[in-house]
């Protein structure tokens, strides 16, 4: 409807009309009604029937009984829209009918990577358009967590696990459910303190960085293993006392027992231990000087916890328990290991112990077992150990030595022992379908594995460390890899380990320039010891810090989400783990120094039916990292970007920083504070 126009200087908006105005006002009132009326109409059937409009009577006679209505020029043209819409329906239609047909003919593999595309694509269009309409709420800082989570280690609740039938030790292992994870930021004790700087925190930890009481520390248990003292704020772990002499003659007393002359294991083709019931890492910071490197393993403890004193010293450690499952190692993973009083009945299961031991045992590699129960003298004992020696020669393991209360086996290095048993002796060797060359949490099972691997060779057959460590092409092709390409990543990791130390100083994140001339000062090779590689790849980052002298050893965590290098990264020396990291990893709060990330971020948002967010893995980073740690995050320009938004939410410092020889790839630096509990 068009109105009237007001006159033009006339005040106050008077309207002076004559007696002809009043009626072609009084024409256009009738009009005004009679459109109203058939809008209103209108408008209350679209709103009950959206699609009314399609059969709406365009040829309805007018008011006074014309059959010319003067708007039918209008109708036309909608009548042509509502017909042009009515096409497009039938058209899509088709176009929908073809396109099915054309996915049932179309390969199913063709078909899948299209559909997964898109579907990848939908995922992060939501999430951006999520993100958006968030806004600034989706950044609220974390929560703090209770002080009951102090020392608290999901997927390892024990009297959880008792209230749900576990018993006969399987309240100790590991049971992640949806419960597991947490969504807060754990705090440190009330009087916590940086450690010490390696070598000085190898022997000195303070007392209040770990739940343990004094009571615990006096009665430690065996001497070889625990040795420790209190004094004052501090457990002092002395290298020069005493005990610390026993220590050594031990290791001397196993190397005599092998037959292996000046203590030299490696000449022997020992390179890695796994310490099972490690105490509090003594054993394991003996070999160091050795160049030996043990990997200390125990259940859960909610306090005087080995692995999380083991890893407060600077030693290697992690949480695992195999009563009911295998470990999350590949087979063949290991040259020794050694259990001094650690608290397994090996005479247990029928023997499953003895024989996952024996999976991740490398051929010709040895157990040595510290026991009372090794001079037995009652019968029940007695029975007992002779169970263990029986089943041991069954599965084709040597006893070398036997003295005091040691023993010795060494596993076969010929895999034809197996076939040449008598039947019925000892459990079978694993049919292919189960030999898993890295099995993760599966069930135990009483065959022998890695007997069919490509990876059997005995450890004197292997090259020497260090140059075990550079391996060559005849090791190589056991992996399927050329020499140019573990060449080609040596050298990228070495320039890369050189750029990150450069970076890891607070001097990143100061908001003034420096003085014209001035520079940053080279951090310690000392300022960082236990260093978590999420995504470690070929062990490329490890490699390179020991090329580059650093005082550090590494944990290299091989993703179950991506591929499977950890047997070549056991191989070449180093040690590792097969993870999920939608899961909470086997470690206790506060014990990495430094947490890595290469290409993580992309790897985990590559997986459309990933179980966890990116938050909830960067939470878990926060658990794992000690106070003013470091997070080094080498990811594509959109992870990293995404990431540094989330990093506000955990209170850490981060910078993001270019990668000069990638325009593509971001680096983002970030540390985390020291923030303190107020005293209660």
């Amino acid at each position: 409807m068009s109105s009237m126009p007001l006159q033009r200087g006339i005040s106050g908006g008077v309207r002076v009309s004559d007696s002809s105005d009043d009626l072609r006002d009084s024409q256009m009132k009738d009009k005004t009604d009679l459109i109203r009326g058939r809008n209103s109409t209108e408008s209350n059937l679209t709103l009950r029937f959206p699609f009314a409009f399609l059969f709406t009577n365009t040829q309805s006679p007018s008011k006074n009984g014309d059959n010319v209505d003067p708007r039918s020029k209008h109708r036309l043209v909608l009548l042509f829209l509502k017909i042009s819409l009515v096409l497009i329906v039938v058209l899509a239609l088709a176009g929908s009918f073809w396109w099915t047909l054309s996915i049932s003919t179309s390969p199913r593999g063709h078909v899948y990577h299209n559909y997964r595309r898109l579907q990848e694509q939908l995922v992060s269009d939501l999430l951006d358009i999520g993100e958006i309409s968030i806004g600034p709420s989706r950044w609220k800082e974390l929560e703090y967590c209770s002080i009951d989570s102090e020392n608290y280690v999901p997927c390892f609740n024990v009297s959880e696990n008792l209230a749900m039938g576990y018993t006969n030790g399987d309240e100790n292992d590991r049971f992640c459910g949806s419960g597991s994870k947490q969504d807060c930021l754990v705090l440190p004790p009330v009087d916590y303190k940086v450690p010490l700087r390696w070598p000085t925190g190898k022997d000195v930890i303070w007392f209040r960085n770990v739940k343990i009481t004094a009571d615990e520390v006096l009665t430690s248990g065996s001497i070889n293993k625990r040795m420790m003292m209190m004094d004052d704020d501090q457990i002092s772990f002395r290298s020069a006392s005493p005990m610390f002499d026993e220590v050594e003659d031990y290791s001397h007393q196993i190397a005599q027992m092998i037959g292996i002359k000046n203590d030299n294991f490696i000449e022997a083709g020992v390179r890695t231990i796994l310490d099972i019931g490690c105490g509090y890492g003594s054993f394991g910071a003996h070999l160091l000087s050795k160049q030996l490197l043990t990997m200390c393993i125990a259940n859960y403890e909610a306090s005087g916890s080995q692995v999380q004193l083991t890893l407060e010293r600077g030693l290697p450690a992690m949480i695992a328990s195999f009563v009911s499952k295998q470990l999350p190692y590949p087979s063949l993973s290991f040259d020794m290991l050694h259990c001094s009083t650690c608290g397994i009945d090996w005479d247990q299961k029928d023997g499953l112990l003895l024989v996952e031991i024996d999976r991740v045992l490398k051929p010709g590699g040895y157990f040595v077992w510290t026991s009372p129960l090794t001079n037995a003298r009652n019968k029940e004992d007695l029975k007992r150990w002779n169970f263990v020696h029986d089943f041991a020669e069954s599965i084709c393991w040597t006893l070398l030595s036997q003295q005091d209360k040691t023993v010795v086996w060494k596993k076969t290095i010929k895999t034809k022992c197996y076939s040449a048993r008598k039947p019925g002796v000892g459990p079978s060797v694993c049919s292919k379908g189960h030999d898993v060359e890295s099995p993760y949490y599966r069930p135990l099972q009483m065959c022998l594995g890695g007997t069919r691997s490509r990876r059997w060779i005995p450890i004197e057959g292997r090259t020497r460390w260090p140059s075990r460590s550079n391996m060559n092409k005849t090791e190589l092709s056991l992996y399927g890899l050329h020499p140019e390409e573990l060449g080609e990543d040596a050298e990228n990791w070495k320039v890369t380990v050189g750029e990150y130390w450069s970076l890891l100083s607070p001097l990143i994140f100061s908001d003034h320039p420096k003085r014209p001339g001035d520079e940053d000062p080279s951090p310690p090779y000392n300022m960082l010891r236990n260093v978590l590689d999420m995504n470690a790849q070929f062990g490329g980052l490890n490699s390179a810090l020991l090329e580059a002298k650093k005082s550090v050893w590494v944990m290299n965590v091989v993703p179950t989400t991506g591929p499977n290098h950890l047997p070549m990264i056991l191989d070449r020396g180093f040690v590792g783990v097969l993870h999920d990291w939608c899961e909470a990893f086997p470690s206790y709060p506060r014990t990495y120094d430094l947490v890595h990330a290469d290409n993580l971020l992309s790897l985990q948002t590559s997986k459309l039916r990933s179980s966890c967010s990116i938050m909830q893995i960067f939470t878990e980073i926060d658990r794992l990292l000690r106070p003013e740690g470091w997070v080094i995050i080498r990811d594509t320009a959109q992870q990293v970007e995404a990431a540094r938004a989330l990093t506000t939410q955990l209170k850490w410092e981060a910078r993001v920083i270019e990668v000069e020889s990638s325009s593509e790839q971001r680096l983002l630096i970030c540390q985390k504070p020291f923030t303190k509990r107020q005293s209660i």
